[in-house]
């Protein structure tokens, strides 16, 4: 195994730097982040072909972390929801610690191999579903342990990772391992290694849900209608296909409830 994310960082003296030699030199960071993201799109494929598959025939995602890594799963669970319309435990992120560490650090949460299968079990997950492990170093025991458990129990299992031949990758059938190199602050992974973790999520959840026929064209038509910049989108999406004015467009999305549901209704 390579620790990259450990490794030093490329830049000396950050401590005595400019503001601006800060900044600039995080963002300059960051544009690498885009490039790594890029060569794992053939991994990133097949994980996102092998969930949607799965969750056809009426399987769950899982996303298991801890830390910056179990934060950014619980966030992208989070808003399939409103997003795309799915049930809230259709797509679901677990943190090591539960939802105290999403804003409090809970000391060795993350160092319990077998804590993440018996948070799995509160669910009751079966062999349709799939869980995806997500840890910077690729060292985590809470997702090597989930990860473990689950393959022996036949899910189908996935990893974002940011080392390369990490433990976490060799129990994924379907890793994702993003080399960002250096972070900026030596070993902080919550920069780039959370940046990459992010756009890979984004990537997976987006395309699964398109896939699922979550979206149609371009437009989230399946989306909750949650506040009222949401109700004026769906409105304005309603408009747009059926060629109406505003005010019938808005009464057909509130009667119905969703852009799909008042399309369908206004073509009748």
């Amino acid at each position: 195994m390579i620790r990259t994310t450990e490794q030093d960082s490329l830049y000396n003296n950050i401590d005595q730097m400019s503001f601006q030699e800060i900044l600039t030199g995080i963002n300059q960071e960051d544009q690498t982040v885009p490039h790594a993201v890029a060569k794992c799109i053939p991994q990133i494929e097949k994980l996102a072909f092998a969930v949607t598959e799965r969750m056809k025939e009426g399987g769950r995602l899982f996303y298991i972390g801890a830390g910056t890594s179990g934060r950014l799963g619980v966030v992208d669970a989070s808003e399939c929801p409103p997003t795309f319309g799915v049930a809230f435990d259709e797509v679901v992120g677990i943190i090591a610690g539960g939802d105290t560490a999403i804003r409090r650090a809970v000391e060795n949460a993350e160092d319990d191999p077998e804590q993440a299968w018996n948070d799995l079990l509160y669910y009751q997950i079966g062999p349709k579903d799939s869980v995806i492990g997500l840890a910077a170093s690729g060292t985590t025991p809470y997702v090597i342990g989930g990860l473990k458990k689950a393959a022996e129990n036949q899910i189908l299992t996935g990893c974002i990772v940011c080392n390369s031949g990490s433990p976490v990758a060799a129990e994924a059938q379907y890793p994702v391992e993003v080399v960002v190199g250096p972070e900026f602050l030596t070993g902080s992974t919550r920069m780039k290694s959370g940046t990459a973790q992010k756009l890979v999520l984004n990537m997976l959840s987006t395309t699964v849900m398109i896939k699922l026929g979550k979206v149609k064209g371009n437009k989230m038509v399946d989306m909750q209608l949650t506040n009222s910049k949401l109700v004026d989108r769906g409105t304005q999406m309603v408009m747009a296909e059926l060629q109406i004015p505003y005010q019938q467009a808005e009464a057909l999305l509130i009667e119905h409830g969703s852009v799909r549901k008042a399309v369908e209704a206004g073509q009748i």
